[in-house]
């Protein structure tokens, strides 16, 4: 293979194993939001047990455990806003292999002579096109999300 060729698989490779480990560290932190959102949701569940049967309590056990109960709440919702940012990552990482692999096969039909391509490569060149361009878009509008949630969170 000619050393272009190689150098191409080889980026191809290193940027399918960078993917691969993006998405292994979202999966992990998902997961361990999950059961973060379950330990939330026992400690949320105790104190409000604690608030509804202890009506005789001083007030500032009260408010303590008023005062806890909000910051769990607080905590889960800063939780919610991490997983929606990394279920965004993922539909973006799923964009960025779908468009390797259409750039992929793109290039391969454009690396075929004009003379040699059938109607059909030529055809199938244009769909390809087609797909890698809503691709884009898509990806586009995922980064306009992000954008436009990060401002709104300032």
């Amino acid at each position: 293979l000619p050393t272009w060729k190689r150098t191409l698989a080889r980026r191809t490779r290193e940027s399918q194993m960078k993917r691969f480990c993006r998405a292994q560290a979202i999966q992990r932190r998902l997961e361990e939001i999950e059961v973060t959102f379950r330990e939330l949701e026992q400690q949320g569940t105790k104190l409000e047990k604690l608030l509804r049967d202890e009506n005789d309590s001083l007030a500032d056990q009260h408010t303590q455990w008023t005062n806890q109960l909000l910051y769990l709440v607080q905590k889960k919702n800063n939780l919610m806003t991490e997983e929606s940012d990394l279920m965004i990552a993922v539909q973006e990482l799923k964009l960025e292999e779908q468009q390797c692999q259409l750039d992929e096969k793109l290039r391969s039909y454009m690396n075929k002579e004009d003379a040699l391509k059938t109607p059909e490569d030529e055809k199938a060149e244009q769909e390809i096109l087609k797909q890698l361009v809503e691709v884009v878009n898509k990806r586009n509008i995922l980064i306009q999300l992000q954008e436009e949630k990060r401002l709104s969170e300032l």
